[in-house]
């Protein structure tokens, strides 16, 4: 019986699904049916308005189900048993390829060798400045300036389309006609292929601890795997060409020579320990834009169009021959869709402990320090001070590099000559990627404001969406009904069984911590706020009816007051919760903050820091406690007079 319903438990998924979306449809006709038989009236003035109707219960649970079928792919593989295993075929086939893309603009903008070119000519500017002209003589030093030079023309012989060899043109033709052929291959279909027995005896997915079977089970995913086999060929044969024009031949064994003889100088002379260091790291770094040039993996930018073309060609064909999975994954695969790894393919979308005060205080005072330099701080950062923010980077912030993709062009490139002049495109996308000098503003920094950051952002967020949808729970069936359960399911589940999840999907950064933040403040905020709502005495209600006030009206100049306290005091627990959440959170995974100052006292068994911590963030409680009391006690005087 559970071997059946292993097997087959994609036309169960499938049954459920469906029976989803007939409750989801039938109880939005019902209760639309029963809204329109109440009176508007009724719903703001009877006193059993937020019980809701089983129709909006149904309904809420329909969702859920659903939402859940689809963001765990169950939709998909229910209704495309196949999908996966195709899609597997296609990452492949992208896998393999991305060798060859990872050199060309159609990877990363630009062509490696423009950027190889960029990188090699901005180190090399930089060394005449670099050059220490105490630790060399002055023949040491103009033979250092030569030998710079003679580093640079192999970037330049190199960049030149005359330079190319015949061989090396020959070679990347060869590919660019392979490359077609398999475009050719994959426009013509999966006509006359088959799976093989193998294939098809792998476990179905989602059936076993695989997660998508890897080898390819329909006529189609053949078709790919057969391609990326191929594509695989040809991208080490690819990545196996290299560019040696024969001018370069000579100058790489002069230059090894030269670079030899000066690190026996070094060696053999009696210098100074500092004067030994200058003279060593200099030539180390020339050795190193060298070593990078002698790979020969600068090509002519003109020489590699072919290979841009046949890729992007190949790119056109494989969505082809996708079809329909194009939509499947779009639509039915959030997320990443498939991914290949090596071995599979897998779903996309982890003593002293009483102190004493003179240390505590000493610990505190050290935190406290801003001069970080002085040992001041924490782990290179301060407890709170300002730093000054580049206005660049808030300017990248809002304004995402691939604005820059949109403007007509391409991006520059290399001219024979080695040398790249920037075209507007170019300096759209500095523009966008922060690399421009646009000044520089001050700002918070340091633990304790990355803390309170989070906490705020959090609480914000919270009490925007939290609030309205309170308000609404406490006057409306519907509200109340749709989202009581959705509400009640997650709530009661502790902040940290949430951690492990939410710190996997969003990472260590501020993103993770604050939406971990959101969730719990949200919870709260919607409970205050529907209990306010709900609350508010009928004889109110009855009279602003009676003297003509809309629904609007009554919910903003009726229920919203009476509810503000209650919201108020939602505010104060979920600053409480939040704070004691975000520190369990920064214990867990954080790089700031003050969970993370604890978490890295409690594993050096560092007390005195460890009570610091702690009385920090009971002074902030405080603080945030005593400053929503004022805020309570100024916004709501009449609390609690009658």
């Amino acid at each position: 019986m559970f071997e059946s319903l292993s097997d087959n438990r994609a036309a169960i998924s499938a049954v459920l699904i469906i029976l989803c979306l007939v409750m989801f449809l039938a109880s939005i006709y019902v209760g639309r049916k029963q809204s329109v038989l109440t009176a508007k009236d009724e719903i703001f003035g009877d006193p059993e308005r937020t019980r809701g109707g089983w129709y909006w219960t149904v309904c809420g649970v329909a969702t859920l189900m659903l939402i859940w079928f689809y963001f765990s792919w169950g939709i998909g593989r229910a209704y495309f048993p196949k999908a996966a295993n195709e899609l597997c075929q296609v990452a492949k086939l992208e896998e393999v390829v991305s060798p060859i893309k990872a050199a060309l603009p159609i990877g990363s903008r630009y062509y490696k060798s423009t950027l190889l070119v960029a990188r090699n000519a901005n180190q090399l500017d930089e060394l005449p400045a670099r050059l220490p002209v105490d630790a060399f003589s002055d023949q040491e030093q103009a033979e250092l300036n030569d030998l710079t030079g003679q580093v640079r023309s192999l970037m330049v012989n190199s960049s030149d389309p005359t330079n190319l060899s015949r061989d090396v043109a020959g070679k990347l033709d060869q590919l660019v006609f392979k490359l077609n052929a398999l475009s050719v291959e994959l426009r013509a279909g999966p006509d006359g292929l088959t799976p093989t027995a193998e294939a098809l005896a792998q476990p179905k997915w989602g059936t076993s601890h695989v997660e998508i079977p890897v080898l390819p089970i329909t006529a189609r995913g053949v078709l790919f795997d057969n391609v990326a086999t191929k594509a695989g060929e040809f991208a080490t044969l690819f990545n196996k060409i290299r560019n040696h024009p024969p001018a370069n031949v000579r100058i790489i064994g002069d230059v090894k020579a030269r670079i030899a003889a000066l690190k026996a100088a070094n060696e053999a002379g009696t210098f100074d320990e500092r004067t030994a260091a200058q003279r060593t790291a200099y030539v180390k770094a020339i050795e190193r834009i060298f070593r990078r040039l002698d790979d020969g993996t600068i090509f002519p930018a003109n020489s590699l169009d072919g290979v841009n073309l046949a890729i992007a060609g190949l790119d056109a064909a494989k969505d082809h021959a996708r079809g329909d999975l194009v939509w499947i994954e779009a639509l039915l695969f959030p997320g990443l869709g498939i991914v290949k790894s090596r071995t599979q393919c897998t779903e996309q979308g982890s003593a002293r402990w009483l102190p004493k005060p003179t240390d505590v205080v000493a610990t505190f005072l050290r935190l406290a320090n801003p001069d970080i330099e002085g040992g001041g701080g924490y782990k290179g950062i301060p407890l709170l001070w300002w730093k000054w923010l580049p206005v660049a980077d808030v300017v990248g912030f809002f304004a995402p590099d691939w604005i820059a993709d949109l403007w007509p062009g391409d991006y520059s490139r290399h001219g024979p000559d080695g040398g790249i002049t920037l075209n507007f495109k170019d300096k759209l996308l500095e523009f966008a990627r922060g690399d421009v000098y646009l000044g520089v503003v001050p700002m918070l920094d340091g633990h304790l404001w990355d803390s309170v950051f989070r906490v705020l952002v959090a609480l914000a967020l919270g009490i925007l969406l939290g609030v309205p949808l309170g308000l609404f729970m406490g006057v409306s069936r519907f509200f109340k009904s749709f989202f009581d359960p959705l509400i009640e399911l997650y709530r009661p589940v502790p902040p940290l069984a949430w951690a492990p999840l939410i710190l996997t999907i969003f990472g260590i950064t501020d993103d993770g911590k604050i939406f971990l933040l959101f969730m719990v403040a949200f919870a709260i905020m919607v409970i205050s706020a529907r209990t306010g709502a709900s609350s508010t005495q009928l004889t109110k209600i009855r009279a602003s009816h009676s003297l003509g006030a809309s629904t609007g009206q009554i919910l903003r100049n009726v229920i919203l007051p009476n509810a503000l306290p209650e919201i108020l005091t939602g505010v104060r627990i979920a600053i409480g919760v939040c704070w004691g959440t975000l520190v369990a959170a920064e214990i867990l995974a954080g790089t700031t903050g003050i969970g993370f100052i604890e978490n890295i006292a409690r594993t050096v068994s560092d007390y005195e820091l460890i009570w610091v911590t702690i009385l920090i963030m009971g002074l902030l409680g405080l603080a945030f406690d005593l400053m929503m009391r004022r805020v309570i006690g100024k916004t709501i005087p009449w609390r609690g007079k009658g």
